[in-house]
């Protein structure tokens, strides 16, 4: 009896062991095989757009990314395009590095869950974000603009990406099947929401202020790039600048928007393939480009381009 309950023991031990990989000196526990494939496909998406998030933030605070600072979960995908240390005041630099971290930290809680991917091929260059700037003036600017110049070109810059993660969340959430994964993406959820905050509300504060060298405010630029994704994302308005028309206020009683919602304050939500069209930049979420030159991973997004 001893030996059969030794042996099982032994048995189970070896099991877990075999299910947990050690990469870099990070432990990574396997794909857990008791989620259903519908929650592994909607856990994996969102690493497309956690993995440009931390790679922006890392290469904007310290000048690189995650293959010095966790190249493990990079899993040895391509180098970013483009990333660069940002001339960063002391308090955006600050907050920058918290949120590379935190985004560091999504990766591992996602990849702790499903097995993933490795990083895809991301475009930070500044010619990538002077494009989606374009697009959203309808016209180009000039100098182009450099989300590596300053600290409010890069809480600008900041402003394009996690509220679209932070959408993808809440429309992935009652698609989810298991408690496992709905406690994951509420805490994912929870602290991308925090970020956008903080990235509105500093750009709040200087709404009126006009960005140099362009007679364009801060608030413009917000609105200007809302309203390209609400174009690009073909699904009406889900999508809010800073300064609003009262009736899209709160409760149509204001025009300040430092937090963007519904008629009710309730969080806009998102689709996969909406997300891709916003995040390629064509409208489409079967061609690739923008942040994804070569599209993104994971079951989902390969679909769109008849890859399984």
């Amino acid at each position: 009896m001893l030996t059969y309950f030794t042996s099982a023991i032994f048995t189970s031990l070896l099991l877990i062991l075999i299910s947990i990989k050690s990469i870099g000196g990070e432990v990574l526990v396997g794909p857990n095989p008791s989620l259903p494939p519908s929650d592994i496909d909607l856990l994996e998406f969102p690493l497309n757009l956690e993995y440009l998030e931390a790679e922006f933030f890392l290469w904007g605070s310290l000048g690189y990314g995650l293959d010095m600072v966790a190249p493990n979960l990079a899993a040895g995908g391509p180098t970013p395009i483009g990333g660069k240390k940002a001339n960063l005041d002391p308090l955006t630099r600050d907050i920058i590095l918290q949120f590379a971290y935190q985004e560091v930290g999504h990766l591992r809680a996602i990849k702790n869950t499903v097995k993933g991917f490795p990083r895809p091929l991301l475009d930070i260059s500044a010619d990538n974000f002077a494009k989606i700037i374009n697009n959203a003036m309808k016209l180009p600017l000039n100098p182009p603009f450099d989300p590596y110049a300053n600290g409010l070109n890069f809480l600008i810059a900041s402003y394009i990406i996690p509220y679209v993660g932070l959408t993808g969340y809440v429309g992935a959430n009652p698609k989810l099947q298991s408690a496992q994964a709905k406690r994951l993406v509420a805490g994912l959820l929870g602290v991308e929401s925090a970020q956008d905050a903080v990235i509105r509300a500093l750009l709040h504060e200087r709404a009126l202020l006009k960005v140099q060298p362009y007679d364009i405010t801060v608030a413009d630029f917000t609105n200007r790039i809302s309203d390209l994704r609400n174009s690009i994302g073909k699904q009406g308005l889900k999508d809010e600048g800073l300064i609003v028309p009262l009736e899209l206020g709160a409760e149509g009683r204001i025009s300040g928007n430092v937090i963007a919602g519904d008629r009710d304050s309730v969080a806009y939500d998102r689709s996969p393939d909406e997300i891709l069209r916003i995040v390629y930049g064509t409208g489409s979420e079967s061609i690739p480009g923008g942040f994804l030159p070569w599209g993104g991973d994971g079951q989902i997004a390969r679909s769109y381009r008849g890859i399984y």
